[in-house]
């Protein structure tokens, strides 16, 4: 895996755009932060209120320079707004794999498409462009919405990690699931491509 920090990552379809998260991006992701408070419910790193999403970008930022994590803005297209944001993280050189995570979108983006269309465009770069062997994603064990979308663009469960971390209200289950690259080139491509849009 070549994955050059350096280099701005513009990933891009007909329904959204995927651009590097900068510090600008506060003013645009504010509104979600200040109205839309239960975004961050199963947050390991919530967002809510101005102090929180400061924070937030703050990390993400931080990670990016210490060359552990790539945080995006996602701007959907057919509204013309910023729309939330999504990342790699956990990214393993050595073991040649990456995660998929810390995605959130506001209300009025979720179950459009945007996140099919999203994680497609990051997943192709993953495994077309990259070449990893494996993504890899997790959610606290409660987070019923978001294991749904997970299975329905083609992640396999692999278990359960019990209080395997610190969570706002104490410790939290996580749910593993991944697509491997043979998966991914056999099925889940092709699958998830005729859901777009």
């Amino acid at each position: 895996m070549k994955f050059d920090f350096l280099q701005p990552i513009k990933l891009e379809n007909e329904r959204l755009i995927l651009r590097p998260l900068e510090q600008n991006d506060f003013a645009s992701l504010l509104p979600f932060s200040e109205k839309e408070a239960d975004l961050w419910n199963f947050s390991l790193t919530p967002a809510a209120g101005a102090k929180n999403l400061q924070a937030y970008i703050d990390t993400a930022l931080t990670s990016r320079d210490k060359l552990q994590a790539y945080p995006f803005v996602v701007y959907d297209k057919r509204t013309q707004q910023i729309a939330g944001s999504t990342r790699f993280y956990d990214i393993q050189i050595v073991h040649n794999v990456l995660s998929l995570g810390y995605t959130w979108y506001g209300k009025e983006f979720q179950r459009t498409g945007l996140n099919r269309n999203c994680k497609y465009l990051m997943l192709s770069y993953a495994f077309d462009t990259l070449g990893v062997d494996r993504v890899e994603f997790r959610a606290d064990l409660r987070n019923a919405k978001s294991i749904r979308a997970m299975k329905q663009i083609g992640c396999t469960q692999e278990g359960i990690l019990r209080s395997n971390c610190s969570a706002v209200n104490g410790r939290r289950d996580s749910i593993v699931l991944s697509i491997l690259k043979p998966e991914w080139d056999q099925k889940v491509k092709m699958e998830l491509q005729a859901k777009l849009y």
